[in-house]
């Protein structure tokens, strides 16, 4: 029977896993870190624009107003 310490590539496998690990949860508290620092962002900024309003009656033309 082999001992552990012959069996090296197990202990390389585990050493891969617990620094993806760490890797991983460092990088979740930095993130929430930032998200949390940084203020809300509004997603869809409003920018002016023109409004065109076309208006059909039965007993006139069409009339178009721009505001």
């Amino acid at each position: 029977m082999s001992s552990w310490t012959s069996l090296w590539y197990v202990w390389l496998i585990l050493l891969t896993v617990f620094l993806l690990l760490l890797c991983g949860i460092t990088a979740g508290c930095i993130k929430f870190c930032c998200r949390k620092k940084r203020p809300p962002v509004e997603t869809f900024p409003r920018h002016p624009g023109d409004l065109t309003v076309i208006a059909i009656d039965s007993d006139s033309t069409a009339h178009s107003t721009v505001t």
